[in-house]
Order: structure tokens, then sequence, then C-alpha cells
């Protein structure tokens, strides 16, 4: 069984609708969440092939079929965030915006290879990780002090280990990016 675990490639973040879209992929399942409703207000959706679908509607009679859910499944305040979120990805056209950005986004990104213990740079669309050579310290100390460093900053990067992982929203600018590749290297560079 393939699972694509969509939750932050998804609803545009690498260009395409879904990474599986992008590169012509049918996943059995795929999970989304946070693009769904812009991150406003928590909600999460996972879609499935028909054979999955199918196996599923053929239960014990009086059963449930795929019983699944949480206390607030289909709340009405989330259903409504996600209509509006997807409305404006539509209405301003964010999935071709994010394909223009996320070239600029690619070449700034990669001018960190020049910064001291970076070891490999990786990114699609507005998804980018950093990663580093560990420290004296440990695996993971440095990621750490420049998630640490970043914070302090003023900019909010995710640390795994010694990979520093970038994810900025679909209207990102010019001058955030500037700001997030600046920021970055100073902390990077501070590490050594």
């Amino acid at each position: 069984m393939l699972i694509f675990d969509e939750v932050i490639t998804g609803f545009g973040r690498i260009g395409g609708a879904f990474a599986a879209s992008q590169w012509n992929v049918i996943p059995d399942m795929m999970t989304t969440a946070k693009g769904l409703t812009n991150g406003s207000i928590p909600m999460g959706a996972v879609m499935v092939s028909d054979s999955i679908y199918e196996t599923c509607m053929h239960g014990p009679d009086g059963m449930i079929e795929l019983f699944h859910g949480y206390t607030y499944s289909g709340h009405p305040v989330a259903a409504a965030a996600a209509l509006a979120a997807l409305d404006i990805y539509e209405d301003e056209n964010l999935f071709d915006a994010v394909e223009q950005i996320g070239q600029e986004f690619e070449q700034a990104v990669h001018t960190l290879a020049d910064c001291p213990n970076v070891i490999d740079i990786r990114n699609v669309g507005l998804v980018a990780g950093v990663q580093l050579a560990p420290s004296d310290k440990g695996v993971g100390k440095r990621g750490f002090e420049v998630f640490n460093r970043c914070f302090h900053n003023g900019t909010l990067v995710r640390a795994t280990g010694d990979i520093i992982a970038l994810s900025p929203p679909l209207i990102l600018e010019s001058k955030h990016i500037d700001r997030i590749v600046s920021t970055l290297a100073d902390a990077i560079t501070a590490s050594a």
C-alpha cells in the first residue's frame, strides 16, 4: 500500500495541488491537513483509493462503514474555513504563484551552501531542507542551536535533528525570502 503524507506538501506548497499529482503518482491513501484550512483552524482529511473504499463499504451488516473519526470531526467552523481557503487558492491563483516564487526561493536557499557545516540542501517548490553536519556536542545539537538563533531573531524554522526544514506560506514575497535566508545564514554561521 502506498500512502502519501501530504500534510505539508498538499494544497500547492510545491506548486501542484499535491505532490502525488505533481509527479503523476496515484497513492492508495493520502493524508492532508494544514493547507486544507490555511492552518486557521485544525482540520485534516484522508483520501483513499476506490479499492480501499469498496472494501470498507462491504463490512458486516449493521456496522458503520470505515468507522473512524474524532469528537470534532466535521466541525462546521473548520468546514467553513476549508471552503474559504479553497476559494482563495483558486481566486488568487496561488498554486501558479508558488511555481513562480518557488524558483526565487530555490536560488536563495541554495546560497546557504556557502555557510559552514552545510552538507546538503534539498528543495521543491516552497519546501526546503538544509542539512547540517552534527556538532561535537552530539547529533541534533547544531540544528537546535540554529533553530533557537533563528527564533530569537524573528524567523521560525523547524529543526529535525540537524536538518533545518523550511515551508513558508504560499503568499511568500521576495522580501520574506531575503529575511528567511539572511537570518538562517547568520544562525548557521554563528553555530560553527
